[in-house]
């Protein structure tokens, strides 16, 4: 079960698809949307992938970091960064904490479930329902953007 809307987020530091170590810290006073997702450059993950590319400018004229998390290692990130020309970034969690402790573990990988945290550090927002083409434009709509 996926952690419950009004619950603390719980802090991690993590490296990104470029070797740069990231905290939930560096984005306080920010709405983050974190997704997690099962693996790199397979069907579904990349279209939710790409559909948060794709809406990234609307993202950002909210003032709102996406942060996309696999237990992919950031050698796989990079890649499928490249790939696809992702303009966000992806979270390294090879030993699956972040994935444990947002309670999305599928058994090796990650489930598909997205949070989006306030900017009081709390869950706002939880969506394990995911339509991996729309998903971003979802996220916006449901933020009332």
């Amino acid at each position: 079960m996926p952690l419950p809307v009004g619950t603390e987020a719980p802090s991690f530091t993590a490296k990104d698809t470029n070797g740069n170590t990231v905290s939930l810290s560096d984005f306080k006073g920010k709405t983050v949307v974190m997704y997690f997702y099962p693996k790199d450059d397979t069907p579904g993950c990349t279209k939710q992938a790409c559909s948060f590319r794709d809406a990234q400018s609307q993202y950002q004229s909210k003032d709102i970091a996406v942060l996309g998390v696999s237990a992919d290692d950031e050698a796989s990130h990079q890649a499928f960064t490249q790939k696809f020309n992702l303009n966000f970034p992806l979270l390294v969690d090879t030993d699956k904490s972040l994935i444990q402790a947002y309670d999305v573990d599928g058994g090796g990988y990650a489930k598909r479930v997205t949070y989006v945290i306030g900017t009081d550090g709390k869950i706002s927002q939880v969506d394990s329902d995911v339509n991996t083409s729309t998903h971003a434009e979802d996220v916006l709509k449901s933020l009332g953007l």
